[in-house]
């Protein structure tokens, strides 16, 4: 039976300000990727959102992403490869805390916008991610998009390469993800996402912007919390894979 894992980004509130449903999601989802402070999250709400995972069976991962609270992490950074390599460090051993005291584990790593985007192509910033996982310790598979740089330097550190797809955002004729300022860039339709889901888990492709069919061969699929009706959605398209024989499971 083909399988797949259901994952989405969580803890993305800082103070008394919430941007996601943390609480609905983790009653659908497979694996959390847990902001780390960086872009959004605080120790209280990454505490939070480690004891309701581990609750819930869902596995925790540790969403790494540049220093930019104010940007929301989206912004294009230069950060030079020594210092990105602690700051991912600093970041899981964050998470990895309260993980721990609530029973589970980090069990893997996913970079978030900006720095998400740039490791697909630059070599320099790929590799530093990949250092920081190693600075953390442990073996944690790495989490990102097909073909990226990231994902290569994380198979020749001998972690685990962990391919995913997104069920709604656009992708170009090259497999990439269409930048999040042109429009189309994120796919709002709620049927729309369901069916380009099941696509993606069944065939490992999905048609691009261009109206192209493009190869996507992936072990996870993303549904963004912070799009409207993230919940619903999220259900939706947990149910339709099920229902087409799709097992959605964690890949870690």
């Amino acid at each position: 039976m083909t399988s797949i894992d259901l994952n989405a980004d969580l803890g993305e509130g800082f103070g008394r300000w919430r941007l996601t449903d943390d609480e609905g999601l983790l009653s659908v989802v497979t694996s959390a990727n847990v902001a780390c402070g960086f872009h959004a999250g605080d120790p209280a709400t990454m505490r939070r959102v480690c004891e309701l995972a581990a609750e819930r069976g869902v596995t925790v991962g540790a969403q790494v992403s540049y220093r930019d609270l104010a940007g929301f992490g989206r912004r294009a950074m230069d950060v030079p490869p020594a210092e990105l390599a602690a700051e991912v460090a600093y970041q899981i051993g964050a998470l990895a805390v309260f993980a721990r005291a609530a029973g589970t584990r980090v069990a893997y790593v996913k970079p978030h916008g900006a720095l998400y985007n740039r490791v697909v192509r630059d070599e320099e910033q790929a590799a530093a991610v990949v250092d920081g996982v190693l600075l953390a310790g442990g073996a944690l598979p790495v989490l990102g998009l097909p073909g990226s740089r990231v994902l290569e330097r994380a198979a020749e550190a001998g972690l685990p390469a962990v391919p995913e797809a997104f069920a709604d955002r656009a992708y170009t004729d090259r497999a990439t993800l269409v930048p999040r300022g042109e429009e189309g860039a994120v796919v709002t339709e709620p049927d729309s996402v369901v069916a380009r889901s099941v696509k993606l888990a069944r065939s490992g492709t999905v048609t691009a912007r261009s109206g192209a069919v493009v190869t996507v061969r992936a072990r996870s699929l993303c549904v963004h919390g912070d799009t409207p009706g993230a919940v619903d959605l999220a259900r939706r398209v947990r149910e339709r894979l099920e229902a087409s024989g799709v097992r959605v499971e964690a890949f870690a």
